[in-house]
């Protein structure tokens, strides 16, 4: 951090000798955008940039781009949620790799004001590519602006149109996850509807193989699904509560483009599944179909993809 801190001071200085030969009514031009944070109190997305490598990239004077700055809160609650103590320490831990995909996912190419955003479309390219494409970022402009990331969690504009020198930011209270960094464990819990499943997963201690190399595919019940069959579960010894869970897992990555419809599919736990293409369901042990919600939750292991109704093997 000392880079950060020495960077900062050289900075104030500047704009301190600068503000000397203006008029006294003249407002202070807007810093760049890493000034415009730090100004804000945007510690934790400093410190990630710092860490990343990006601060010369976002205090570059010839860019223009449009940055969704994360609160400190934000940081603190993803740090919550994936098992770290605050922010800090969530940035002292995540190499500077993934902090870096994880801030360009918050970077647009170009400066939006809101009303662009609103504008331009209801899925903007961001800098963070995935696949060899620049990943996307799903706007919502019907009341404020709203954003879906790559984990299909959403993040609320609390602040608009905020002006940098080189650009322009918007206060965001969450951290975007993009497609690919996290895996599969931590992506189910960054997202508050897999909440049942991941205590599932750490009851039958499954949380190291799902965090293991793979590639897995995951078909991971939302927290209604669990509450559905409450009794069931509670009723199951944890041997079989492997089982359930490994039935939700296929030991290779498949995209939702690529399944097999119509054909037995043999998952984790030696039973098959069998997926239908219309509607869009799961066919178990039981008679009542899965349907799948949401397909192509890109982890770095893997892929899931959502279902609001938990598999039932034979046990």
């Amino acid at each position: 951090m000392k880079t950060w801190h020495n960077w900062l001071l050289a900075i104030t200085a500047a704009t301190t000798l600068s503000a000397c030969g203006g008029g006294h009514d003249d407002p202070p031009p807007p810093g760049n955008i890493v000034q415009v944070a730090q100004a804000n109190g945007f510690t934790a997305l400093a410190a990630a940039a710092d860490k990343a490598g990006l601060i010369p990239t976002l205090s570059n004077s010839a860019a223009s781009l449009t940055v969704f700055a994360p609160t400190d809160a934000a940081f603190n609650t993803l740090a919550t949620r994936l098992g770290f103590a605050n922010a800090t320490a969530l940035v002292n831990a995540l190499p500077a790799t993934a902090l870096a995909s994880i801030l360009t996912y918050h970077v647009l190419p170009a400066r939006k004001t809101a009303a662009q955003l609103t504008s331009d479309g209801a899925t903007q390219p961001t800098a963070y590519s995935f696949g060899g494409s620049p990943a996307t970022l799903a706007l919502n402009t019907s009341s404020g602006v709203v954003i879906t990331d790559g984990v299909l969690t959403t993040a609320n504009v609390s602040s608009a149109d905020v002006p940098a020198s080189n650009g322009i930011v918007h206060v965001v209270d969450k951290v975007l996850i993009p497609p690919g960094v996290l895996n599969i464990v931590q992506t189910a819990q960054v997202n508050p509807i897999f909440s049942k499943l991941v205590d599932a997963v750490v009851k039958a201690n499954l949380q190291a193989t799902l965090s293991g190399a793979g590639p897995f595919t995951v078909f991971a019940p939302t927290d209604t699904a669990f509450t559905a069959i409450a009794s069931t579960v509670a009723g199951l010894t944890t041997p079989q509560l492997a089982k359930v869970l490994t039935y939700h897992v296929l030991p290779s990555q498949v995209l939702a483009a690529s399944i097999p419809f119509g054909t037995p599919i043999l998952t984790v736990a030696g039973q098959n599944i069998t997926i239908n293409a219309s509607p869009l369901t799961i066919t178990d042990t039981t008679a009542t179909p899965a349907p799948i919600v949401a397909t192509n939750v890109r982890a770095s292991n893997g892929v899931i993809h959502v279902i609001s109704k938990v598999l039932i093997p034979v046990l």
